[in-house]
């Protein structure tokens, strides 16, 4: 969809329009006949809250102070804090390289709305778009569906907030072809560690 950018200390904030993000909470979004839909009613009555969006609220409070945290750092991070929570197999699988075996995959773990599309299981499912649109520093943060038993610490619908940078190849030369133990002592693992 189409961004607007809000100013946020030093850091740039990309959010969909009020429009746009308004109609993340129709549950009419997600409910259909499709035979692969599995979006139970109240499953889509949870989608479209922005919790992480409110300043009032605990998990604003703490998305707040995470930004806080990005934008004191020498690079500059774009936050996307309000995207669409519908995306394709595409993006939440294939571009992560998740197998096609993977149980994660699976109509018992992940609510489908169709063959192909899904609500999110992590916000992860947004990092090759940005990847490829050139963004090499950004924070991405939003509302995550899993089908989850609820318990003591499960739920179906939960909050992440992660961070990507992508370091200069060159800064990373010297870590081509290393794993395990020899990655985690070599100079480049420390350059991530102390950044």
């Amino acid at each position: 969809g189409s961004f607007k950018i809000r100013p946020a200390s030093s850091t740039a904030i990309l959010s969909a329009t009020v429009e746009e993000a308004a109609t993340y909470a129709d549950p009419s979004r997600y409910l259909s006949d499709h035979p692969k839909n599995n979006v139970p009613p109240h499953i889509a009555a949870l989608v479209g809250r922005g919790l992480h969006t409110r300043p009032d609220h605990p998990i604003g409070i703490i998305r707040a102070k995470i930004q806080e945290y990005f934008a004191s750092l020498p690079n500059e991070y774009i936050v996307y804090d309000a995207e669409d929570p519908i995306v394709t197999t595409t993006q939440c699988f294939d571009d992560l390289r998740i197998a096609p075996d993977h149980p994660g995959r699976s109509p018992s773990d992940t609510y489908y709305l169709d063959d192909s599309t899904l609500l999110r299981t992590h916000t992860s499912a947004h990092q090759s778009e940005h990847l490829r649109s050139g963004v090499d520093c950004f924070l991405c943060a939003g509302d995550v569906y899993r089908r989850d038993e609820i318990d003591s610490s499960h739920y179906p619908a939960f909050h992440q907030l992660e961070a990507v940078k992508l370091f200069p190849k060159e800064d990373m030369a010297g870590a081509d072809g290393l794993s395990g133990e020899d990655w985690e002592n070599s100079a480049e693992c420390k350059v991530i560690a102390d950044d």
